[in-house]
């Protein structure tokens, strides 16, 4: 007999939704983090989409420790001493059911953690899985802190870096322009100041994404108010870090001393530094899901988005858990852990709009990564457009018409229409 009927590793909101709805099912999980408590190691910009979290626990708002709803969406083109920016400001923003949260994971992932103990999930924290349990040909369980652990099933939760996902054969090591390296700060700030700075209400939330501080290369800087802290961070895909000519750290403090950022989080003080890699070619990356005994769910599947005005991963990760969850339950109930009994995981997370979605933005990573001109020559002819539009010196005017063209054409007119047709395409 097992130990337990599955094992979920890594406790980030996958794992812990993996947890929490197996538990509820009224299965034996084993929920196993290697980080001293759930969310110690996670890092983001920090925002999630309800409604996939809504589904399985409605209400969730309520209780849970968010930090401000999102009713501001900023994108901003910048260069090294200006910036253009996108500003939508809007209440619909907030329309329970399609809004979204600014989080901090380190208290968002506890709590889920908690609510998948409170569920009847057995926890462990500060151990790390080595390695799977084979048995006759098949994943028997997992080995975690010397001790040996014989389960049905492992879901694989573990990030987008997955050791153990590599060991069992899903997907091989990834290569650099696959992921990303994130580094984020966090200032605090009183929350008075964020809203008067972000021109907020008590309550609401700003989220801003920034394009052309990563010297050229691909990747881009956000900021998120959180309720008394801001969220300030930049990343940048593997392959393009030489690019940079600085450190990501370096980097980083560059966006932050920027004529535009550092006004923002003037005065505050530091409160937590965190790095990451996260997946960022989108489908192209997404590995095989389930094998006889294992599914593998969240970040280790590549299931992220990042479409330049918008990152998705929460919501992804939660539902691709819930999916895998319900497979197994259903699993359970015939016996079978077979990769023929698993194999109703995909075609779940396919009929849902996690496999629409990833599906949909399937081109964009590869456009981004063909089109440079959109980190260096993009930012740099919305700032001469701008200054062209609102620059007065005492030289006799020209037509607007005539100001635009002569910029165009420093990118070139063919280019231009070239990158917006296939970046039109690819979303």
């Amino acid at each position: 007999m097992p130990d337990f009927d599955a094992a979920v590793v890594g406790a980030g909101v996958a794992g812990c939704t993996a947890a929490y709805v197996l538990a509820q099912a009224g299965l034996d999980v084993l929920l196993v983090e290697r980080g001293n408590f759930a969310g110690s190691k996670n890092m983001t910009g920090g925002r999630l989409y309800t409604h996939s979290l809504e589904k399985i626990m409605p209400g969730f708002t309520a209780e849970a420790p968010l930090e401000r709803r999102v009713t501001r969406e900023k994108l901003s083109f910048m260069t090294d001493d200006a910036m253009t920016t996108l500003d939508f400001q809007s209440q619909r923003l907030a329309r329970p059911g399609a809004d979204s949260y600014v989080v901090l994971r380190s208290l968002f992932d506890h709590w889920l953690c908690e609510k998948a103990e409170d569920a009847g999930a057995n926890v462990i924290t500060g151990i790390r899985v080595d390695e799977l349990l084979q048995k006759d040909g098949r994943i028997s369980g997992i080995k975690a802190g010397g001790d040996e652990i014989e389960t049905d099933v492992v879901i694989l939760a573990d990030g987008v870096n997955s050791l153990l996902a590599t060991q069992a054969g899903f997907k091989s090591d990834i290569t650099p322009h696959q992921a990303a390296v994130g580094a984020k700060e966090v200032i605090a700030l009183p929350s008075q100041t964020i809203e008067d700075r972000f021109g907020l209400n008590p309550g609401e939330g700003a989220a801003w994404l920034f394009v052309g501080c990563t010297h050229g290369g691909i990747g881009g800087g956000f900021v998120y108010t959180n309720s008394d802290s801001i969220s300030v961070g930049i990343v940048v895909t593997l392959s393009e870090i030489e690019k940079l000519g600085v450190s990501v750290p370096e980097a980083l403090e560059e966006f932050k001393s920027h004529p535009a950022v550092q006004p923002l989080i003037k005065g505050g003080s530091l409160v937590e530094y965190s790095a990451h890699l996260v997946p960022e070619a989108g489908k192209a990356m997404m590995p095989q899901l389930y094998r006889d005994n294992v599914l593998i769910v969240g970040d280790a599947a590549g299931l992220v988005i990042n479409i330049g005005y918008m990152v998705r991963g929460m919501d992804l990760a939660i539902e691709s858990a819930n999916c895998a969850a319900q497979t197994v339950i259903t699993a359970k109930q015939r016996g079978d852990f077979s990769a023929t009994s698993l194999a109703e995981y995909e075609r779940r997370l396919n009929r849902s709009f996690v496999g629409h979605d990833m599906a949909l933005y399937s081109k964009f990573p590869a456009f981004l990564e063909k089109t440079p001109r959109m980190f260096t020559q993009y930012p740099q002819l919305m700032e001469d457009v701008m200054c062209d539009m609102f620059q007065i010196d005492g030289q006799p005017s020209r037509r607007l018409r005539t100001k635009l063209m002569g910029r165009v054409k420093d990118v070139g007119i063919i280019n231009l229409a070239k990158d917006a047709l296939r970046g039109v395409s690819s979303l």
